[in-house]
Order: structure tokens, then sequence, then C-alpha cells
């Protein structure tokens, strides 16, 4: 059986009666969508959504970093003035 990542849930059949109910019961917290007892989906504030993205990008954005780091050496400076 999963694990329930958050401290509300509700059924399908509960998001399909009133979306924008449970939405506001769960005050901000993630909900975890259960189809027959197990988690479906996780319903989160758009808010949260979209932080999540940034951080995933910046994350990203430092694995690319890291893995270029040997490049550095091969790096050829420019001055800006000279462009």
């Amino acid at each position: 059986m999963k694990s329930v990542l958050a401290s509300c849930s509700a059924s399908i059949s509960e998001l399909k009666k009133n979306p924008s109910a449970l939405i506001e019961k769960s005050e901000g917290e993630p909900v975890a969508i259960l189809n027959h007892n197990t988690p479906t989906a996780y319903l989160i504030p758009a808010d949260t959504y979209e932080m999540i993205m940034e951080r995933l990008e910046d994350y990203q954005l430092g694995q690319i970093v890291s893995e270029r780091q040997h490049e550095k050496i091969e790096a050829v400076e420019v001055d800006i003035y000279e462009l």
C-alpha cells in the first residue's frame, strides 16, 4: 500500500462533486485524491505548484553548472567592450 503524503484526503467522487469546496477546505495544504483508498493524485494550490517548478528549474540549472565546471579550463576570456 502506498503512503499518503498529505494530511488531508478526498475521494475522486468528492472531487467531482465540488472541486472548489475541496480546495477551499484544504486551506492551501495538499489534498491526496484517492481511488479505492489508493492515492492517485495530489491537489495542490497554484502558488505551491509554481514554487515547486521554480525550485526544480533552479536545481536543474545547478546540475548543468556542476556538469560544466570542467569546461572552465577551455573558456576564452572576452572583454565585453571588444564585442
